[in-house]
């Protein structure tokens, strides 16, 4: 479905110049399940229409993990860093309301249109081939048929997991 919406074909078939869009944004969660997703398209993209990384083309739309409020002002943190900042800089909890977005489908249409879609306010990342090689690297590391490496990464890894989704 994503390689006919794009219109480059794949693999021997795939010819840039047939390229229907020059600004292409994933949209996933902030959560680890999109951070899984986005892995995902990205060794896509990186293993079968790298051209269009190269060019610039592909972009990650930044969605917010949090929305803090604190009277009827609002704002939307990346991460739980992010988070703490806002919530230090408004003098601590006291009258504060923090909101933990589960996934993109938890905002409200006018949320989503603020925060993730509207070009005036939205926060894209432009893909690096870099981003698409570590994307690959994880990826194999994390799916391929060698039980060693996997191991070793989540050995490696799992001090860092602070806020499990399960």
């Amino acid at each position: 479905m994503m390689i006919a919406a794009l219109g480059t074909g794949i693999g021997d078939e795939f010819k840039i110049e047939k390229l229907r869009y020059h600004k292409i944004i994933l949209m996933a969660d902030s959560d680890v399940d999109g951070s899984h997703i986005t892995t995902l398209n990205l060794t896509l993209f990186y293993r079968y229409l790298k051209e269009i990384i190269e060019r610039g083309y592909l972009y990650i739309a930044m969605s917010p993990l949090y929305l803090v409020k604190k009277g009827k002002q609002h704002w939307y943190a990346q991460d739980e860093k992010e988070k703490d900042k806002i919530i230090k800089d408004l003098g601590g909890m006291q009258g504060v309301v923090v909101q933990r977005y589960k996934g993109l489908g938890e905002m409200n249409p006018e949320q989503l249109w603020e925060t993730t879609m509207d070009p005036a306010t939205r926060s894209l990342k432009r893909v690096m081939i870099d981003d698409a090689v570590a994307a690959d690297q994880v990826f194999t590391v994390l799916m391929g048929d060698e039980v060693e490496p996997r191991r070793e990464f989540i050995e490696k890894n799992a001090k860092y997991v602070q806020n499990l989704d399960v």
